[in-house]
């Protein structure tokens, strides 16, 4: 079983995961690890923290020599801005009038649309910042980190994993499902909303501008795209073990991730059948399963069918709602005297759909791990290729005609 937990807070010493079940014999790109975590910074609309911060994860067990050892996997990433935090967020002792530093009050005004309110009713707490520095999306780092081991121990698997911005508020690309794996590919590195159009991105960038100078904020949404998964991922049999749903929580559970589609996703509601599900035809041309000879003319699934990859390319949609923090806050009430007072205003973005688009890809890069090691499991890299070998080998002989 993959597993993995994070431990630590936004303004925190550190974030602190240990993750669980990756197998032995993976080298690890350090490089493409650190990558991963600059994208996860970066993208037009992002806030003050992005310049403070520069990520690093240090791998402290699991690895040897740069090759995993199949113990679990320690990784620490340090909060840069913790030294103008420290005395605020000190473990040892209550906080005092005469605590030296300790000169921010306590948080008692909750934002609209964020975990404020309910948080200091479930956990009986009087300050808002015990359940905000967790609720943060700085946790996310630590998901990223863990997504791009997962990325590498499936790119070993021929699996690859890329996504792309679809919206943000009014500015779209339109239907996501007409941009391919190679459109995904071709985005400029310096593209700002990594978006495949650039005449869509600079809509995207006015949209932005103007929600920054009405002291608002604005959501979207973006898809992940997953080429090279084998037939036969996921199951039918049990509810919790079907990856669509697998994979709607796991990107549910990002922070400001209200909704997840599925291939053409709601849409499925507005069209009769005969318009929704892809035939399945003869081969003709190129395939992304040659084990399993048949052609799909449309991809409305997004690659899932009763909750089991069908070989096509897996496509999963994630909208994001706007972040909570505005900078001309909404209405809320002063906890302490239930009075009507302006929502606390704490550091944020204006849109961070780009950023939430590459921990979309670490999420369902863990998720696809977790269920590959399911399917081909075993101990160790070679073990695991050669039982996916094996499956393919078996699945085309079953499929092949004199």
């Amino acid at each position: 079983m993959l597993r993995f937990l994070t431990a630590g807070e936004s303004h925190g010493r550190a974030l602190i995961t240990v993750l669980e079940g990756i197998p032995s014999g993976l080298a690890i790109d350090f490089t493409a690890l650190g990558t991963e975590l600059r994208r996860r910074q970066g993208g037009y609309g992002r806030g003050r923290r992005m310049v403070i911060e520069t990520d690093r994860a240090d791998i402290i067990s699991g690895v040897r020599h740069g090759v995993t050892t199949g113990a679990p996997i320690s990784l620490m990433i340090a909060n840069k801005d913790w030294e103008n935090w420290q005395r605020t967020m000190a473990v040892e002792g209550p906080p005092t009038a005469e605590t030296p530093g300790h000169d921010r009050p306590a948080v008692t005004r909750p934002r609209p649309g964020h975990v404020d309110l309910a948080g200091v009713v479930k956990y009986d707490h009087t300050d808002i910042r015990n359940v905000l520095e967790r609720a943060s999306a700085r946790e996310t780092a630590a998901r990223v980190a863990v997504g791009a081991i997962c990325k590498q121990f499936l790119g070993q698997l021929g699996i690859r994993i890329v996504s792309h911005i679809v919206n943000i508020g009014s500015a779209s690309i339109g239907n996501p499902l007409a941009v391919t794996f190679e459109d995904v590919l071709a985005i400029p590195a310096d593209s700002e909303l990594n978006c495949v159009n650039a005449d869509v991105e600079q809509q995207m960038k006015r949209v932005i501008d103007a929600t920054k100078e009405a002291g608002d904020t604005v959501g979207g949404s973006f898809e992940v795209i997953v080429r090279g998964l084998p037939i036969g991922l996921g199951s039918h049999v049990q509810w919790d073990r079907k990856l669509d749903g697998r994979l709607a929580q796991a990107l549910m559970s990002i922070q400001a991730i209200k909704g997840v589609g599925i291939g053409i996703g709601p849409r499925v509601a507005d069209l009769p059948g005969s318009q929704i599900h892809d035939e399945i035809l003869p081969l003709s041309g190129a395939t992304t399963h040659p084990e399993v000879p048949v052609s799909r003319p449309t991809n409305n699934a997004g690659g899932l069918e009763a909750g089991i990859t069908n070989g096509e390319d897996l496509r999963v949609t994630g909208y994001m709602k706007p972040i909570a923090t505005l900078m001309k806050p909404l209405r809320s009430v002063d906890l302490n005297t239930l009075e009507v007072s302006p929502a606390a205003i704490e550091r944020s973005d204006t849109c961070a759909v780009t950023a939430a688009g590459v921990v979309g890809e670490a999420m369902v890069a863990i998720v696809l791990a977790e269920a590959a090691l399911e399917k081909f499991g075993g101990d160790s890299m070679p073990e695991i290729l050669s039982n996916l070998e094996h499956y393919r080998t078996r699945t085309a002989a079953r499929f092949a005609h004199d």
